[in-house]
């Protein structure tokens, strides 16, 4: 008999029905197998967001120069900002974010949540302007409301309403106006009920998309 045929070669490879009957083998199969199925099940879904408050019923004029108010919005989600039309410094960049977050509804085929900003420069922003800041923004007439109307009654949405801040307008110099305001976006359910507010930066966005969604499929 050769050198060392009785014995099996160290090196020797395990034939392929050993290495399947193997238990760390079929241990590690399992796990492929097993972990993506339990995914879904083990993924963490925060509750909807509380609600904070209920605004009262309010009724403005939107840029189309048509009545617009809570009652219009009833049974619809929506994502509330402040802005106005000759904002120098952070209405445009905001206004380019909101964009993005309706055309992000838009693509992932997110149905029942609607934008709508509030001028906190009403006695300015007529329809008129605010139609022409829309169409030069390319702003989605569907689903985004630009709304204006009585300072009066504008003031007391903002802050009674919405807890919002809203500023004196200041002429500044060279003629410029400005309006101190938040960046804030405050989420609102189908009943009319605030539901959080949240910042208008990329994180903020991407948390107020998905607590739209959470508000929608309750």
């Amino acid at each position: 008999m050769p050198e060392g045929g009785s014995e099996r070669s160290k090196g020797a490879a395990i034939p392929p029905r050993r290495r399947l009957l193997n238990p760390w083998f079929l241990a590690a199969l399992g796990g492929v197998v097993l972990i993506p199925a339990l995914r879904p099940l083990l993924r963490f879904e925060p509750d909807p967001p509380p609600v904070v408050s209920r605004l009262p019923e309010w009724r403005l004029v939107d840029q189309n120069g048509e009545a617009f108010g809570s009652g219009d919005l009833a049974g619809d989600v929506y994502v509330a900002s402040f802005l106005f039309t000759r904002c120098p410094a952070v209405c445009p960049r905001m206004t380019a974010s909101l964009r993005e977050l309706g055309l992000r509804f838009r693509e992932e085929g997110v149905q029942g949540v609607r934008l709508v900003s509030f001028s906190v420069d009403p006695g300015y922003d007529t329809p008129e302007r605010l139609r022409e800041f829309a169409q030069s923004r390319g702003l989605d007439d569907e689903r985004w409301s630009l709304v204006s109307g009585i300072e009066q009654n504008v003031r007391s949405l903002v802050e009674d309403g919405f807890k919002q801040p809203m500023g004196e307008r200041l002429i500044l110099s060279g003629g410029a106006v400005d309006v101190a305001h938040t960046t804030r976006l405050v989420l609102v359910d189908q009943g009319g009920r605030v539901r959080g507010d949240y910042g208008s930066d990329r994180v903020g966005l991407d948390e107020v998309f998905h607590r739209a969604r959470q508000v929608l499929a309750e």
